[in-house]
């Protein structure tokens, strides 16, 4: 699996296969279709434990994350290290490949579930305790930040400057929230109204 992710991150999907994971591998490409049966089915294996280590380094991290504009700052820190590391260009492959690969699709999902799963804890920690707690819904928030970071991530492959300037919007978007956030209780109430009476009107 460890072959799998590599020559997918050095070579691309079209130039993946069983012979050059068995030499990125150093095994005998046999094994490729012993243990897995396909290539396809090797490339969803390898997809979900590339995606169960890279949420697992993170995990202590994120679950310190104390505020939503924290979590957007650790976000871009997450990404830059993932970026160094080849994992973006690695998701980039992948969902590629899962246009034509079909195997791929829901193990590249999974893959991407691992992390919206991570982010949705941190934001039912985190917006409980804000006006926000109760007018948004934290799965459904959790999966917009990771499609977000995803297109961020494949829009850096064409425009490096604004795949960074989107970025920085998020952060400024985190600047407003953590404003919000630092409110005091009077203020805070008359947000909640606010957000209910627009509620209503919706």
């Amino acid at each position: 699996m460890e072959g799998a992710l590599r020559v997918l991150t050095e070579q691309g999907i079209a130039k993946t296969s069983a012979r050059t994971v068995a030499a990125a591998a150093g095994v005998n490409q046999a094994l490729v279709f012993y243990h897995f049966g396909s290539v396809d089915e090797l490339l969803a294996a390898a997809c979900r434990y590339g995606a169960e280590n890279a949420v697992a380094r993170h995990r202590t991290r994120l679950a310190s994350v104390s505020s939503l504009s924290e979590l957007l700052a650790v976000g871009r820190e997450i990404h830059e290290e993932e970026r160094a590391g080849g994992h973006v260009a690695l998701l980039g492959q992948l969902l590629a490949g899962a246009q034509t690969h079909e195997a791929l699709r829901p193990a590249t999902a999974a893959g991407l579930d691992l992390w919206i799963a991570e982010i949705e804890r941190v934001l039912r920690r985190v917006l409980a305790a804000t006006p926000f707690g109760e007018f948004t819904d934290p799965a459904d928030l959790a999966r917009a930040v990771a499609a977000s970071f995803v297109g961020i991530e494949l829009y850096e492959g064409v425009d490096e400057a604004g795949a960074h300037a989107a970025l920085d919007a998020l952060e400024q978007l985190g600047a407003l929230v953590a404003a919000l956030e630092d409110l005091g209780p009077v203020a805070q109430r008359a947000v909640r109204h606010h957000l209910r009476r627009t509620a209503r009107k919706a």
